[in-house]
């Protein structure tokens, strides 16, 4: 949960690609002795350039093809994209061949807005530029009915069609997100479905189902974990395989391909479905109260909207209280956090131990209890929990981080 809440951020100026260029690169160095010269290729970046597959204003985003000028870079292995801050945000993209003076590498789908620089397969690498604006990669198109793939098809191997339910999808959610496809043609001989995490392309998960009949659809569904552990957030795609018995095999799309029943996963859900604020500082984590501190975060709606559980989970408590009014404990699954919801309209319809997913609802905003005006009391306690040893810590950065995706 912390990793949500984390701001820290280098205050540098971003520069637009379209505009990107740096000092001319200096001379390449040389060092020798008596027994002759040993020429060191320093990689030198002087200009990064969006060329396809760009945002707006040549920017670049996730999937974006970058050419990168410099000096050196015949031996470039890896464009390293370097983050905001710390190395955790870090990533690396091999590079595709060019010449001395100029590579290209495809922008991975998780890298952030930062500075670039270029590895030698010899070890050298280049100074990092000043930052280079990377925005967020586009939604993926929506493919809820079947339709033919645009993969590599050998001749003779069945034809294929599919589909993905949805283009967002959250950890623990009902339902979960579904691949479905169905085979044609050719009678196949073997399928294999994989999910493949799009910013490395890795698969996570595989499903290897018995062939049936050609024409009949079948379906593969998933919920976000991979044993039982919460997958991380990010884009994830379906990668269908079939193989004729002579062989020749088809597959739904092409390596790299980052569209094509594709979908974002998320960890969480903004648990106010309808608008909403976060009110003024009395409202917020820490305030002063009679005799003790606010322990949540206040989040404003109309009374009757929707609330749902932010993430899923067993419900540990249930109860009414003179200052929380309706409320509900949830222990959040997977996580070592409790979700705590105050102020419901009415009492959730779970009981205590009951399991809840995430999405699902678990009320209505009220103001139940000691409440002025309508308003969920949100609050996140680390483990070992609410009111057992843990301790309530301040859970706006993470309601404005799921705000902005749900």
């Amino acid at each position: 949960m912390r990793d949500i809440d984390r701001v820290a951020r280098r205050c540098l100026g971003v520069l637009a690609l379209s505009t990107y260029a740096l000092a001319p690169a200096a001379a390449a160095q040389t060092s020798g002795g008596g027994g002759g010269g040993v020429y060191v290729a320093q990689p030198k970046i002087t200009k990064v350039t969006c060329v396809s597959k760009c945002a707006t204003h040549k920017r670049a985003q996730g999937g974006s093809k970058l050419k990168v000028s410099g000096t050196g870079l015949s031996s470039a292995d890896e464009l390293v994209f370097h983050g905001s801050f710390g190395k955790d945000d870090d990533l690396a993209a091999s590079v595709r061949a060019g010449s001395d003076s100029r590579v290209s590498a495809r922008v991975p789908l998780g890298a952030v807005t930062g500075p670039l620089s270029v590895e030698t397969s010899a070890g050298g690498e280049s100074k990092p530029t000043r930052p280079v604006a990377i925005l967020p990669p586009p939604p993926p198109a929506p493919n809820p009915v079947l339709s033919p793939v645009p993969g590599p098809h050998d001749a003779g191997a069945p034809s294929i069609e599919t589909g993905t339910s949805r283009t967002r999808a959250y950890v623990g959610a009902r339902p979960a997100v579904t691949f479905s496809y169905r085979v044609s043609g050719a009678s196949p001989s073997a399928l294999t479905v994989q999910l493949v995490r799009a910013s490395d392309g890795v698969a996570v998960m595989s499903w290897t189902p018995a062939p049936v009949a050609p024409g009949e659809v079948q379906s593969v569904s998933w919920d976000g974990r991979i044993d039982k552990v919460a997958a991380e957030p990010g884009r994830y795609a379906f990668r269908l395989t079939a193989a004729a018995a002579t062989g020749a095999s088809a597959r739904s799309a092409q390596t790299g391909d980052v569209e094509r029943d594709a979908f974002d996963l998320y960890d969480h859900i903004f648990p106010i479905r309808g608008k909403h604020d976060f009110g003024g500082a009395g409202a917020a984590f820490g305030a002063g109260r009679a005799g003790h501190s606010h322990q949540g975060q206040d989040v404003f709606a109309e009374c009757g909207t929707a609330m749902v559980a932010a993430r899923g989970g067993r419900v540990k408590f249930k109860q009414y209280h003179a200052a929380a009014g309706n409320y509900v404990v949830i222990d959040g699954a997977g996580t070592s956090v409790d979700y705590v919801y105050m102020h419901l309209a009415e009492p959730t319809p779970f009981q205590k131990g009951d399991r809840v997913y995430t999405g699902q609802r678990i009320g209505s905003v009220g103001e139940t209890g000691n409440a002025q005006g309508c308003h969920l009391h949100f609050e996140l306690w680390e483990a070992p929990g609410w009111y057992s040893g843990g301790d309530p810590f301040d859970p706006l950065p993470s309601l404005k981080a799921w705000d902005s995706w749900s």
